[in-house]
């Protein structure tokens, strides 16, 4: 009797899948069927849809109706197929015509009333449908600005079913009525996930804790420095109360703001997280996440009911994850880190199904020397027994430690360096500046390849295309020998050579930069002198 079709989007993960949402009306007793593997929540959308259309002053077929969801092996969950639905009901029924709809992509829930409310996952369901070759995209009037990130899609953001049949119709668009000037926006209720704070891996504000309210940690300021410019991992060990959180909060005001690319990542695992700031459609400073010391492993790698979906690890995509107490994490949780560190993404295996999800992120780490914190100060009375210390710190596994590049001591604070006698330090934008040209460098460096910082580079290309300078490498190739180093540590101290030589201008590394990177990595010096206080007058570096 009747028939009409129109498109959705299914995620995966922070991935979409064209769906075709199509509607057939036979005679028959009236009822209402939906097929294609729907979840309890888009079964639901039966009778949102029905009471929608009717609000709307459009007329209910009273007939048998068939939704079918294809392609209908791909699970399918959530309320942003309503739009859909609806439109293919009242195609079907002949209310507007089915060519309208039938290469339009229709992305949003239905309230009770025909008004159309936002959903999570906009971004990447956009995505997804312009390469898939679509070109016109409907969404909530609230989720317009995410939807228009996409390049080459026209965006069409309605407030309620009604006025979308005109617009299809060719009909007057109804105005509806603006909220009171200071009103709350209902339709952004449960758009956010409760307690979706910063440390939940929203990004951080530009306005940030500065590294000039840091006093002293030469060693550790220059190894943050490090860390940012060439993406490396790090971790800070030492006493409570010496500075380890303030230097990692200050860490993601040093990393260079987002490229475009960089931010879709993010703003895409933001959208599916629902942790994406209403009338903020882009996110262009790396994310910062800090997740307390019990979470869980599917917390910080995705999981979740039915499809995974993103943890710490990717809310913290292109930012830091930062885990302070990373002792006190369970063993299992932080070893789930260990692939994630090397590959840049998880990919997490569930009942209902299978998800890549990006995860490159920089890890810091934070441990104080045993449970009391006073185990290497002189004269504090640590507690604890010699068994007790070694059990602490073998909660930090080796395979997970030998993916860290940097590892810092962070000493006590002196008196002049707290009362500020010794003059204040570097500010965030100053060494911001340096991590900027070190990132710059880098680039021009590796152009032409698919890696961006030093970090990435694989161990083979760094030695065969980009040797360093004669007679450099050897201290590292004697700790090899020796046993003090893996082969993956010798390929990170390498890496990590490359980005001091960035931040100094130099276009290879030299033994300096090697020495200071071992120094930096098994915290031995190795006769490289570090200058503090005064700036000497060829840079910090």
């Amino acid at each position: 009797m009747g028939f009409a079709r129109a498109c959705s989007v299914a995620l995966v993960g922070v991935e979409g899948v064209v769906v075709e949402v199509q509607a057939d009306l036979e005679r028959g007793v009236a009822a209402f069927a939906l097929v294609g593997l729907p979840d309890k929540s888009l079964v639901e959308s039966r009778d949102r849809v029905r009471a929608a259309v009717v609000n709307s002053g459009a007329e209910w077929p009273q007939m048998k109706l068939t939704v079918g969801l294809s392609p209908a092996s791909v699970p399918k969950s959530g309320s942003g197929f309503d739009l859909a639905v609806a439109s293919a009901v009242l195609g079907a029924s002949e209310r507007i015509d089915p060519r309208a709809i039938a290469d339009l992509v229709l992305i949003g829930e239905l309230g009770l009333d025909g008004r159309v409310r936002p959903v999570r996952g906009v971004l990447p369901a956009v995505l997804a449908a312009a390469e898939a070759g679509y070109r016109q995209v409907v969404v909530p009037e609230q989720c317009a600005g995410e939807a228009a990130l996409v390049p080459g899609v026209s965006v069409l953001g309605v407030r309620s079913l009604r006025q979308l049949i005109a617009v299809l119709t060719d009909e007057p668009v109804p105005v509806e009525e603006p909220l009171p000037e200071g009103s709350p926006d209902p339709m952004l209720a449960g758009l956010m996930v409760p307690g979706a704070g910063v440390g939940t891996g929203l990004a951080a504000p530009v306005d940030g804790p500065d590294l000039a309210d840091v006093a002293g940690q030469g060693l550790a300021r220059r190894a943050l420095e490090v860390a940012a410019a060439g993406g490396h991992h790090l971790m800070l060990h030492g006493p409570p109360g010496a500075g380890k959180t303030i230097l990692a909060e200050r860490l993601p005001g040093v990393l260079p703001p987002l490229t475009r690319q960089e931010s879709l990542e993010v703003t895409a695992v933001h959208s599916v997280a629902g942790i994406l700031p209403p009338g903020e459609p882009l996110v262009r400073t790396p994310p910062y996440c800090a997740p307390h010391h019990s979470a869980t492993m599917p917390s910080l790698v995705g999981g979740g009911n039915g499809l995974p979906r993103p943890g710490a690890v990717s809310l913290a995509h292109r930012g830091v994850l930062f885990l302070d107490e990373s002792p006190e994490f369970a063993a299992k949780a932080l070893d789930s880190l260990r692939q994630p560190l090397e590959s840049g993404h998880v990919v997490v295996a569930r009942s209902g199904g299978v998800v890549r999800l990006p995860a490159r992120f920089l890890l810091v780490l934070a441990a104080n020397p045993c449970p009391c914190g006073r185990h290497t100060l002189s004269g504090a009375g640590c507690d604890c027994p010699p068994s007790v210390v070694r059990r602490y710190q073998a909660r930090l596994s080796g395979p997970l430690l030998d993916r860290v590049d940097l590892r810092v001591r962070v000493e006590p604070v002196h008196r002049a360096e707290l009362l500020g006698r010794s003059g204040r330090s570097e500010s965030t934008a100053a060494v911001a500046a340096r991590v900027l040209a070190a990132r710059q460098r880098a680039a021009v460096r590796l152009g032409g390849t698919p890696w961006t910082v030093n970090s990435e580079v694989p161990g083979h290309e760094l030695r065969t295309r980009w040797p360093v300078a004669p007679g450099a490498f050897a201290a590292a190739e004697h700790d090899l020998e020796r046993g003090l180093l893996t082969a993956r540590g010798l390929d990170r101290i390498l890496r990590v050579a490359w980005t001091i030589a960035d931040l100094a201008g130099r276009d290879r590394p030299e033994a300096y930069d090697v020495g200071l990177a071992l120094e930096l990595r098994t915290g031995v010096a190795r006769g490289t002198p570090l200058p503090s206080g005064a700036r000497e007058e060829r840079g910090a570096w």
